[in-house]
């Protein structure tokens, strides 16, 4: 036989194969348009943007819908009512980690975010128990906060009223209180290592947030076959890793079991503690990778939405002006502010909770699995398949907040002007996977965007009327564009 023809062959065999694969999984599962074989339906997706390709495909089929990422099937929830169904009321069946190819590659299974399983358990566990000891109960959390708040208004005090780029600044905050709380200390915001580390962290979401990723992700052997910014992803996330398990070996040589003294003191004493638990099996690399997560969860959402929300009040000086009223009324401009303050500071509690819903960092959250074989909504979805929650769906709910599109703080706010809350605001996720971290971010977005406020006029370099804040990346995280502002100190 020819060769060409034999491989015409073997190709017309593989493709039958995927195609009669696809066809025997679509009656099962939620209904969704019609995949190609090999590439799915890679096609009726706009890599730019998935999130609203997900939004007008619902319009199609639904609030449950099955789209194919090359050969795999993932299960999308869109709308509040889906979300919750699965995410809140069905929680432990959802609470799986889904197919992430890439961060696959870097966690290996391990840490906090990417885990499963029992391990997951455990380590999300403890991870929770610690952070809420505010390491190991030494310092008041807030404390910290309020504290990193004031060096931080001497750093931009630095910027003496020029024009400047406040990514990094905004990023040394709370770098510094995850630090604190994992290695018992803090740098200076001109310490090279820590801008080493926040570059690095910087870069990677960039770049996983870039269109190259999400055609990556779908088709995982691009990430080890050809060239791309991936390998910058694994070189920036090795050299992070490697930084980490050099404090941890530090930290071992001079470990006191009774008397822990940061994050990985405890990991460690947890480490001694599971040696014989063949199941949970904790190691130095999970220790490192487990710190990893923590890094990037602690640092990059928190000054991204920092980042955003300044950007947001340079556009919008009315609602700036608002909020510095109230900071005047509640606090007066001495005084650090505190979390006490923010039950009589209902427009200043709205304004936080409007730019995470703006922004709508994570449109896509990070992938759940089912953990067992399961009837959702009277479709089966085999254990193991991956669910993709759009959060845009629930954030920019025209039901819940009229003029989703337009940023106003007003959506949480009652005709008395009190706050108010909404079931809609997910923007930490929901459920079982759930930032662990919500409740420190709360605190630092409260604390160091109403400091900064107290202290500091904003000013734009050009007029708020021209400044556009649509997202320049939207793949994994929302990403606002780059822009210079003016501290003012008042």
């Amino acid at each position: 036989m020819d060769l060409s023809v034999a491989l015409v062959l073997c190709l017309s065999c593989l493709l039958l194969l995927a195609l009669w694969k696809q066809t025997s999984e679509r009656g099962k599962l939620p209904p969704g348009p019609l995949p190609l074989p090999i590439i799915g339906n890679i096609l009726q997706l706009d890599v730019k943007d998935i999130s609203k390709s997900l939004s007008n495909l619902s319009k199609a089929y639904g609030p449950v819908f099955t789209l194919y990422f090359g050969m795999k099937p993932s299960v999308v929830l869109h709308g509040y009512e889906a979300v919750k169904e699965a995410l809140i009321d069905m929680g432990e069946d959802f609470a799986g980690r889904g197919n992430f190819p890439l961060a696959e590659r870097i966690n290996k299974g391990e840490g906090v975010v990417f885990s499963n399983g029992k391990k997951w358990k455990e380590i999300r566990r403890f991870s929770l128990m610690t952070l809420r000891n505010f390491g190991m109960g030494k310092r008041s959390i807030e404390d910290r906060v309020q504290e990193e708040a004031r060096y931080l208004v001497e750093e931009l005090r630095k910027t003496s009223a020029s024009p400047c780029d406040p990514t990094f600044i905004l990023a040394c905050a709370p770098c510094n209180i995850i630090c604190s709380i994992i290695f018992q200390n803090r740098f200076d915001y001109t310490d090279p290592m820590l801008l080493n580390i926040m570059e690095r962290f910087n870069e990677n979401v960039r770049i996983l947030s870039s269109p190259w990723m999400q055609i990556c992700n779908m088709f995982p052997i691009l990430l080890d076959f050809f060239p791309g910014s991936q390998k910058k992803i694994f070189k920036n996330s090795a050299y992070i890793k490697s930084y980490v398990l050099e404090k941890t070996l530090e930290h071992k040589a001079s470990l006191d079991i009774s008397n822990p003294r940061d994050f990985i003191d405890c990991f460690l004493i947890k480490m001694e503690k599971e040696k014989h638990n063949q199941d949970l099996e904790l190691t130095l690399e999970s220790l490192a990778i487990t710190v990893f997560d923590l890094f990037g969860a602690g640092i990059e959402t928190t000054s991204t939405t920092l980042r955003y929300a300044l950007l947001l009040l340079l556009k919008h000086p009315e609602v700036t002006a608002k909020a510095q009223e109230e900071i005047e009324r509640v606090i007066g401009r001495h005084r650090s502010p505190s979390m006490q303050d923010k039950g009589h500071m209902p427009y200043m509690e709205a304004l936080v909770h409007e730019v995470q819903r703006y922004i709508d960092l994570l449109p896509m959250n990070l992938p759940h699995a089912v953990t067992r074989d399961i009837r959702f909504r009277n479709y089966l979805i085999p254990k193991g398949t991956t669910i993709l929650v759009s959060l845009t769906s629930v954030l920019h709910d025209s039901k819940e907040f009229p003029n989703p599109e337009v940023f106003d703080p007003g959506h949480f706010l009652d005709e008395s002007g009190n706050f108010k809350k909404s079931d809609y605001f997910m923007a930490f996720s929901a459920g079982k996977r759930a930032c662990a971290g919500e409740g420190l971010a709360r605190m630092e977005l409260f604390l160091f965007l109403t400091t900064i406020l107290q202290k500091f006029t904003l000013k734009s370099v050009v007029d708020p009327k021209d400044i556009d804040p649509t997202p320049v990346a939207n793949g994994l995280a929302s990403l606002p564009p780059p822009y210079q502002i003016c501290f003012i100190p008042l």
